[in-house]
């Protein structure tokens, strides 16, 4: 079969995604056959396409069991990328003690599952969240330990584990550094606006923006190491670092599942993009 007869799913779902058409034009370029198609649509034929590449899959969240079913009966009948075993880990952010597990540094973490008592470290800021979320959902910034506490109890009540993080102020004078991988590559770098900035619980109410910036050493090493632990064959990466006080960086968050890629901000990507897909088909 030639590269021109191939047919490949954006999986997406109803809704506004930027990445979409600027990457489905790079497609076209190529000579793929590419279509957007929404995860949970009943009606989609994924056995039809020669690939399935998750993307804008944003509304699993509260669906999550749901999104992982259809991952591996997806995956039974095309190739799926970025695998079904990725996608599952990767949704449940108790993923990061794996990681550290393995020797990557991870911003420092207190968890609370069901049954654990909820004695929380004396930081001077709290970020509690749920490990189950997508774009601060759930999130909470305190400096009320007590407020932390109750909030994280609250999420274990929902049936969810909690993680609690001291808000590092470094998000707002550095940034969040995005790396963005492709095929294992580099292909990009962003600096990523806060969202609990400011003492926020809406993370709305922030822009989503980002300005492009040149990775120091220090942080395509650590990416580096965070990618060498990923056993599986993936297709993108989106490696989100924040620096602590003394400057070390650490990880904040791996993005395997859908995250936002920033296509449309800069020149090639969208092609280097395709160009790993082609490699990896």
């Amino acid at each position: 079969m030639g590269w021109n007869a191939v047919k490949i799913a954006y999986v997406t779902y109803d809704g506004p995604d930027d990445d979409r058409e600027v990457l489905l034009a790079a497609w076209g370029r190529a000579g793929i056959d590419g279509t957007a198609v929404r995860w949970d649509d009943p009606a989609a034929d994924w056995a039809a396409y020669d690939a399935a590449v998750v993307r804008s899959t944003w509304t699993y969240v509260d669906r999550r069991r749901e999104f992982v079913d259809w991952a591996y009966r997806t995956e039974s009948v095309t190739r799926l990328l970025n695998p079904a075993a990725v996608l599952e880990r990767n949704t449940d952010k108790t993923y990061l003690r794996d990681l550290e597990r393995r020797g990557v540094v991870t911003v420092p973490t207190h968890w609370v599952g069901r049954g654990d008592e909820v004695s929380l470290p004396e930081w001077d800021d709290y970020v509690v969240k749920p490990a189950v979320s997508a774009g601060a959902r759930g999130a909470i910034r305190t400096a009320d330990v007590a407020e932390a506490e109750l909030h994280a109890k609250k999420i274990v009540a929902g049936g969810k584990v909690a993680m609690v993080q001291p808000y590092l102020d470094m998000v707002e004078t550095e940034g969040e550094t995005s790396l963005i991988y492709f095929g294992g590559e580099f292909s990009h770098a962003l600096r990523r606006n806060a969202m609990l900035a400011d003492g926020t619980q809406d993370p709305r109410a922030h822009q989503y923006g980002a300005d492009l910036r040149d990775p120091a050493p220090d942080q395509l090493e650590l990416a580096g190491r965070v990618l060498d632990a990923i056993d599986e064959g993936i297709l993108y990466a989106r490696v989100d670092l924040v620096r602590l006080p003394d400057g070390t960086p650490v990880l904040i968050e791996l993005e395997l599942t859908e995250p936002y890629l920033y296509l449309s901000y800069v020149p090639g990507a969208p092609d280097r993009f395709t160009t790993a897909l082609r490699d990896l088909l």
